[in-house]
């Protein structure tokens, strides 16, 4: 519950405090005096977008802060998902510079507001004039139902496979699509892809060619230099290695005498292996070097096919070519199989459209079953509102599957029996739309488990007898939960455990909580106007108790 409220520099606020009872809290206050003021506050501090009002003094700081009491709100998991600390008294605040920048802190953690708004739907109920309109909405009344059928889980298990029918529908869609597209293209596909598989492309094979290319086209010249090699090194008469071994045997002669010769001996040796070596790979190379103009015709023909094809396909490598290839492939093979996939793929999306329709039936038999009970719970609570000739019942009316099932929930409402009940937001009156929405909100406000309802002005358009019915109801909620109502009606505010005023002076909106005395000549003031008078104190009295 809302345990404290605090407003700075805020539209017409200067700064004002509110301390709240655990039960029933009234506002009051003449018309203008702010109370929509104080509610657009309130709206920010539990994430409102900031629409660039809320400054009063363009030079400092908005700041708005409450705290809040959520013993036994079991909030504690959604504290940890948003990896947030969890106080059982917790000072939620939003502060809106100058500059229009706004930060929200949970606690002393700053905080996005997605987790405010979030936080917020599970601390309070705001309730406004404009809401009564949501009688319109039929996501309004499909929750509104839900929510006395406690279908929250069978609710969550829709959801998801409804989006898993989204998704699968989806995929069918696509794979489809790119079937029919392939198929249009079927022969140049078929056509290029047995070109490029002819070709019996290879990677690497390109550098290899051009390395044999180059030697095939200077074969002659190759060979005239490794001839030459391997005569200088190893011929009888002149070449280098009979002469280097026959220095290693005569150094080897004078080791006694000259014992540095043995050293020269061996290093001469290790020259002369190292030669051989070079020798023995170029006599190597020579032998299977062959100029082969048929064999370099050859190279020469399938280097320039390969380049053809790279240019044709706008490939800028065989590399390239052979990933375009590969494409070409699994497109055919899409071709090939699509039968198949598309088979699987149907298949899929009707299993996940047949667990939809089954979980929306289990939806459907829910609602019906709990529907009895939100009628007669609407029509007692209306009958105390001097209602008794309602009609109200809900229709399920069977539709397409929708995010919330495969009902569309209308609540049929006539105001006199003797009439044919329409849609509620076709025929229904300010007045007779301000008490359904109570009649609904006391249906639904306990089992929601909200600690916090805030009803602005839902009273407008009764009075009388009327008036204090709907306060008794408003009391009866205050019981279970945290009620704040702003209310223009003195049956409903002599109700409340807590009185506050919203004034303006000096062009400044101020608060007060009224002591007694204060309370009685404002209910009082509220029955006759500004003149007081003693009857309508002596009412005031009356209703109070007292």
């Amino acid at each position: 519950m809302l345990r404290r409220l605090s407003v700075e520099n805020y539209a017409l606020i200067e700064h004002l405090e509110l301390e709240l009872d655990e039960h029933l809290n009234i506002l009051t206050g003449e018309t203008g005096a702010g109370k929509s003021i104080l509610l657009g506050a309130l709206g920010l501090l539990l994430g409102n977008k900031n629409d660039g009002s809320a400054m009063k003094d363009a030079t400092r700081n908005c700041v708005i802060e409450g705290v809040f009491d959520l013993h036994g709100l079991g909030l504690q998991s959604l504290f940890e998902e948003n990896d947030l600390d969890y106080e059982e008294e917790l000072t939620l605040r939003r502060v809106i510079t100058p500059s229009g920048k706004s930060r929200s802190f949970v606690g002393d953690i700053p905080a996005p507001l997605s987790v405010v708004k979030e936080l917020g739907t599970r601390l309070l109920d705001i309730h406004s004039q404009h809401q009564n309109l949501i009688l319109s909405s039929e996501k309004f009344r499909t929750e509104a139902l839900d929510t006395l059928a406690e279908n929250g889980e069978l609710r969550s298990a829709y959801s998801e496979a409804f989006r898993a029918v989204g998704e699968r529908l989806r995929r069918l869609r696509e794979l489809q699509e790119e079937v029919e597209r392939v198929r249009r293209d079927e022969e140049w596909l078929r056509f290029q892809c047995e070109e490029l598989t002819a070709a019996r492309l290879k990677a690497g094979e390109v550098a290899e060619l051009e390395q044999e290319q180059t030697l095939l086209a200077h074969a002659d010249r190759i060979g005239e230099v490794l001839g030459a090699l391997h005569q200088g090194l190893d011929s009888e008469e002149v070449g280098i290695l009979p002469q280097l071994k026959s220095f290693e045997s005569s150094l080897l002669q004078i080791k006694e005498q000259l014992p540095e010769a043995a050293d020269w001996a061996m290093r001469l040796r290790s020259a002369l292996l190292d030669l051989k070596d070079i020798d023995l790979s170029a006599a190597a190379a020579y032998e299977g070097l062959e100029a082969d103009p048929e064999r370099l015709q050859k190279v020469d023909d399938r280097l320039a096919l390969l380049f053809s094809l790279c240019q044709k396909h706008r490939a800028k490598d065989l590399e390239e070519l052979i990933a375009i290839r590969d494409r070409y492939l699994e497109q055919i093979a899409t071709i090939d199989h699509s039968d198949e996939a598309l088979r699987a793929a149907e298949k899929s999306y009707q299993e996940a459209l047949e667990k939809a329709h089954g979980l929306a039936r289990e939806l459907h038999d829910s609602r019906r079953k709990a529907a009895p009970e939100f009628e007669q719970s609407i029509l007692h609570t209306l009958g105390r509102l001097g209602m008794a000739e309602t009609t109200f019942t809900i229709d399920l009316q069977p539709t397409e599957l929708t995010p919330s099932g495969g009902d569309s929930v209308v609540f049929l409402f006539s105001a006199n029996r003797t009439m044919k009940p329409q849609p509620i937001e076709r025929i229904a009156s300010g007045g007779e739309l301000s008490r359904m929405m109570l009649a609904l909100k006391a249906l639904l406000a306990r089992r929601m488990q909200l600690p916090t309802i805030l009803f602005d002005e839902i009273d407008t358009g009764v009075s009388g007898r009327i008036a204090d019915a709907m306060g008794e109801i408003i009391s009866e909620l205050s019981s279970s939960m945290q009620v704040v109502d702003i209310t223009h009606l003195p049956q409903v505010a002599s109700k409340g455990e807590r009185h506050f005023v919203v004034y303006k002076e000096g062009g400044h909106t101020h608060l007060r909580r009224l002591t007694p005395e204060e309370r009685t000549t404002e209910i009082a003031k509220m029955l006759s106007g500004a003149e007081i008078t003693p009857a309508a104190l002596e009412q005031a009295r009356i209703l109070l108790g007292r």
